[in-house]
């Protein structure tokens, strides 16, 4: 069986992503090659390991590895620092060495946590990214971006670190609910609207393929994501200018998920869904982009059933102020501006530095009064 293979370029510290059908069945031999030490220590959570743990242990014993797995809480709330602590105190209680290559068998929150371990456990061990979830497969395993989320707000502590290798296996997104699915399929749908309106059409025309994990059309979308950010990340590792533009929809949609407190209301893709198009909406008010591109996306976002106003929750009444000051707390804001990313069109996205507050306050402010509608 074949894969396919992307380099991220990142000359000493470059590395593959590999995606493809069946590829934690080969796991141990695809990452033999790679470790100092033919012993790792698997991370996951419990909704993932009923489901691969058992079939990534026996190919990490095929292949003559020796392993220890430690199963953490499934959700958001694991990204914290009690349980980075607790991690880290299960890593060196089993005498973890730092040749000792750490495994992050999960979706976004295993890959962001067990990511971060690895940067500071004895100053840095090496980990490699097995994600499961679609977004964490075309997106928060590949780059490097590690951390935590505080109550101050989400990645607020976090290192840069590049894994040795991600396993993007494309077999491991049939078990995933539909809406995690979806929440996935925002961050696809972002490179479109980033710098390939090409493949934003692509996905208008092929999207229902693509969510019924037919292999050709989910294999195209993880490559062109994969692709995307792997080029994006060589030029620019530590987002000091064009990888901040992979930040589309997410300054609003952190906001939201800081509102709601991280509680799975509200999944981050369906918060990137909608910071997306509340970016668009922007950058329309500011006579930036045409009004057909935003509606463009808002019929597209609908058609595949991600949000595109404020969900009614229970137990939240959106507020508009409230939802400022958690803007206010984004680690992308510099000398007091934030710095957004808008659209000039679909597969123009830039950066913008210059949005007035009242503009802001006035988004905000229709987004809470239509909620629900």
């Amino acid at each position: 069986m074949t894969e396919n293979r992307l380099r991220v370029e990142l000359g000493e510290r470059s590395y593959d992503i590999l995606a493809g059908p069946g590829l934690i069945g080969r796991a141990g031999s695809l990452m033999a090659p790679l470790l100092e030490r033919p012993r790792v220590f698997v991370i996951t959570d419990a909704n993932v390991a009923p489901l691969y743990l058992d079939q990534l242990s026996q190919s990490l014993s095929q292949a003559g590895i020796a392993f220890d797995a430690h199963i953490l809480p499934a959700g958001e709330a694991t990204k914290d620092f009690a349980h980075l602590e607790s991690l880290l105190d299960v890593l060196l209680a089993a005498k973890a060495e730092r040749l000792t290559t750490l495994i992050a068998l999960g979706g976004g929150v295993i890959g962001d946590l067990v990511g971060f371990a690895a940067a500071i456990l004895l100053r840095g061990v090496p980990f490699i990214q097995i994600p499961t979830t679609l977004l964490a497969q075309v997106d928060s395993s590949v780059g490097g971006k590690t951390g935590i989320n505080t109550k101050r707000g989400k990645n607020l502590v976090g290192a840069f670190y590049q894994p040795r290798l991600v396993l993007a296996d494309t077999d491991a997104l049939t078990t995933l609910p539909k809406r995690e699915l979806l929440a996935g399929y925002a961050e696809v749908l972002k490179y479109g609207l980033i710098d390939d309106a090409p493949f934003f059409s692509w996905l208008e025309a092929h999207h229902a393929d693509v969510l019924a994990l037919k292999p050709p059309a989910i294999l195209h979308a993880v490559l062109t994501s994969c692709r995307a950010k792997a080029r994006i990340v060589g030029l620019d590792e530590r987002e000091s200018g064009l990888r901040a533009l992979l930040n589309l929809g997410h300054t609003f949609g952190h906001v939201l998920e800081a509102e709601v407190g991280y509680d799975g209301r509200m999944l981050h893709g369906e918060a990137v869904a909608l910071g997306m198009q509340m970016a668009f909406d922007l950058s329309v008010r500011m006579a930036l982009a045409p009004q057909e591109d935003a509606s463009r996306l808002a019929a597209h976002l609908s058609a595949v059933g991600l949000p595109v106003r404020l969900p009614r929750l229970a137990g939240l009444d959106w507020k508009a102020e409230r939802l400022l000051a958690h803007m206010t707390q984004d680690k992308k804001v510099k000398d007091g501006k934030v710095t957004f990313v808008l659209a000039k069109g679909i597969g123009r996205a830039f950066l913008e530095r210059e949005v007035t507050e009242q503009a802001v306050r006035a988004l905000m402010q229709d987004a809470v009064g239509m909620a629900g509608s």
